[in-house]
Formats: structure tokens, C-alpha cells, sequence
């Protein structure tokens, strides 16, 4: 039975679990820059607006995120589908936990190089786009990469709103046969074997930049 599912299991990680993952992922760096740079902002509306959005965020469970975005709010007409419901629940989870990495990633960098900046005529849009992210990338990585790896297994609570990822494929051919450690457990394998690949990957990327910065 656990031979029979491997491909079916296999394929709700590739065309559920691993977009859904990519997808949340680019859009709530999207959301966390904004955010990042609202709360570096000199406006105290703005900065506030910022600081509350990811208290509420890291303050509520991912779980309860989800939910409201899937059940709570068709109360007020708006009704999501399962898959989109899922992607605005964990963009919204991401930018409230990588706005804080970015944010810090940017203090990280010295004021004397924004100062250098405005010296050869940049402006604050410029000298952020091609002087200050550039090097706020090397210390934002790592921990971006641990969020990209966190998020694979959060998409595991799609299955909680009937999106067939990996975890709800398990739950789907294991209801019938009661099959349930050996489905559950390839499942766990799969998810293990992606972050192992997303682990490869984000050494890769950190030893470049080790090798980057070096220079």
C-alpha cells in the first residue's frame, strides 16, 4: 500500500506543497520589505502602523492566521478558495516574521555607507536599491533561509482548509486503509528530504557569500 502511494504522495509535494511554499515565500518578502521599511520610516504613524502588523503576526498562531483568512472572513463576502486562502495566510505569516530580519539587516549596515551615498548623488530609493540591500542580503540570508525551511512545514496546515498537499494526500489514502504510521511517516520523510535540500542549498549560498564578503 505505502509502494502504491509513493508517486501520489510525491506528486501533492511537487505541484501542492512546494509552489505553495515558493509562492507564500516571494510574496511575503514582497510584504516584508514594505513592511521592513515602514518601520524604519521617520513618519510615527507609519513606523506604528509596521510595529503593530508584526506583533499581530508573531503574536497569533499560524493556524488561527489561516483560519480567519479562510473561514472568518466570508462572514463579510469575501470568500477565498482553499489554495489562494492558504498562499495569503503564510505571505502574511512570512512578511510579519522576515520584515524583522530585514529590518535588522539593514541597520546592520553602517550609516557612514548612506552617507557615502548621498555623497555621489543618490537618492533614498537608490542608495537602498544599490548600495545598502546588496549588503543587507549577506546578513539577511541565513535567516531567511531558516524561515523558507520553517514555511515547508507549515504548509503541512493546508490540509486543515482541504488543500491537497503532501499531508492531506496522507490523510486521503490513509482514511480507508488505517494505514496511518507507514502514510504519515512517508510523508515525514518527504518533508524531511526538502528541507535536507533547502539545508544543501542555503550552505551553498552561505558559503558564497562568505567567499563574497572575503573579497
Amino acid at each position: 500500500m505505502v509502494l502504491d502511494n509513493l508517486w501520489p504522495l510525491a506528486k501533492a509535494a511537487l505541484t501542492m506543497t512546494i509552489p505553495l511554499t515558493i509562492i507564500s515565500f516571494i510574496v511575503g518578502l514582497v510584504i516584508a520589505l514594505a513592511v521592513a521599511l515602514a518601520r524604519l520610516s521617520s513618519n510615527v504613524v507609519v513606523s506604528n502602523v509596521a510595529r503593530f502588523y508584526i506583533s499581530i503576526i508573531r503574536g497569533t498562531p499560524l493556524l488561527v492566521q489561516l483560519f480567519i483568512v479562510f473561514y472568518a472572513l466570508p462572514e463579510f463576502g469575501v470568500k477565498i478558495d482553499p489554495f489562494p486562502a492558504a498562499v495569503i495566510a503564510f505571505s502574511l505569516n512570512v512578511g510579519g516574521y522576515a520584515a524583522e530580519i530585514i529590518r535588522s539587516a539593514i541597520q546592520s549596515v553602517p550609516k557612514g555607507q548612506w552617507e557615502a551615498a548621498e555623497t555621489i548623488g543618490y537618492n533614498y530609493t537608490g542608495a537602498l536599491r544599490r548600495i545598502i540591500l546588496p549588503q543587507a542580503t549577506r546578513v539577511a540570508v541565513p535567516p531567511l533561509s531558516n524561515t523558507l525551511i520553517s514555511l515547508v512545514k507549515d504548509t503541512s496546515l493546508a490540509s486543515t482548509i482541504l488543500v491537497t498537499e503532501l499531508l492531506r494526500q496522507a490523510q486521503i489514502v490513509a482514511a480507508p486503509t488505517f494505514e496511518f504510521f507507514a502514510l504519515y511517516g512517508t510523508a515525514a520523510i518527504y518533508y524531511w528530504v526538502i528541507c535536507l535540500v533547502l539545508s544543501f542549498g542555503q550552505a551553498r549560498v552561505e558559503h558564497r557569500l562568505e567567499r563574497y564578503v572575503a573579497r
